[in-house]
């Protein structure tokens, strides 16, 4: 256990150097956000684009392994929706909780660290985890948001949703990728020596712009916070790991994968979107904060955990 926590610490000490220079003010908010759009266009899309055109979807592809990511994050999903309703929340304040519940920082955080950590041949369950978040939750999250507060008819909505879709980098970088795969087109050297270089930028960056991005919250609702921290980093991986192992059989090692995805951070993309409707960004910030450093300990246990099994 202690070799996984001495792994994961350079990667959270990343963070905690960004997030150092946000708090001295060394680093302003406009240049964190400029970090982070360099790392969400060019860097990350890179490293998965060229994931991704080295693997083949067929082999990727896991039935029983999206089914149970899907049942246990919908499980965990519901019941924050269920609590934020017994709290007298509203559908959209509701919504982004439980998105905060189950949305980890897969792209920013996930890919890299478990890719290291974990083997290259996690990175395809990885990337299937994530395509799920984007495709599904973040879609229903916009259903959610703009069908309560009324004015747009349900073919209506599906605008806002295929234009999330198609202007998410990722995405578009994974199903590139798949297609250059699909069509077994070689990456010339020059192409793989770019993608290399740029995608090579993605961890540092990403980490880095993580904590410049948290030195900017200003805490509140601590314990609202910590439920969803908690949702996100204990109830979200037991549920995926219920589902994988007992449910569903999925494969030990894909099932372990899912489980680690499962028990990331809450993921900046939630804050982004609370703040482009305009619901709890304070509150979101606040998980994001509590959850990224709590899960300095808790992934530690849980990718411990599934190596041992």
């Amino acid at each position: 256990m202690l070799a996984i926590f001495m792994k994961t610490l350079p990667f959270f000490a990343l963070i905690g150097l960004g997030f150092w220079a946000g708090r001295s003010r060394f680093f302003s908010a406009e240049a964190t956000a400029y970090l982070t759009k360099f790392v969400f266009y060019f860097a990350l899309s890179a490293m998965l684009f060229r994931f991704s055109a080295n693997l083949s979807l067929a082999e990727v592809w896991d039935t029983r392994l999206v089914v149970a990511y899907l049942w246990g994050t919908s499980f965990v999903y519901g019941i924050a929706t269920l609590v934020g309703f017994l709290r007298g929340q509203d559908v959209p304040t509701t919504a982004i909780e439980a998105q905060c519940a189950v949305i980890g920082n897969t792209g920013f955080l996930g890919v890299p660290m478990l890719a290291l950590l974990l083997g290259p041949e996690a990175v395809g369950p990885v990337l299937l985890a994530l395509a799920i978040d984007l495709v599904v939750f973040s879609s229903l999250i916009v259903i959610l948001i703009t069908g309560s507060r009324g004015g747009l008819a349900p073919m209506q909505m599906l605008r806002p949703i295929g234009l999330g879709l198609i202007r998410n980098p990722m995405i578009v970088a994974i199903v590139l990728g798949f297609v250059w795969s699909g069509l077994q087109i070689p990456i010339p050297d020059p192409m793989n020596d770019f993608l290399s270089i740029l995608g090579g930028a993605a961890t540092p960056g990403a980490l880095f712009a993580i904590g410049a991005s948290l030195a900017l919250t200003q805490p509140e609702r601590i314990h609202i916070a910590g439920w969803l921290s908690f949702c996100k980093l204990v109830l979200h991986p037991l549920f995926v790991a219920f589902a994988a192992l007992f449910l569903f059989g999925v494969d030990p090692f894909k099932a372990g994968v899912i489980i680690a995805v499962s028990a990331l951070p809450v993921a900046g993309n939630v804050y982004m979107l609370a703040q482009h409707y305009g619901v709890a960004p304070v509150r979101v910030s606040t998980a994001i904060l509590l959850s990224t450093a709590v899960s300095i300990l808790t992934v530690s246990l849980v990718v411990g955990w599934i190596t041992q099994v």
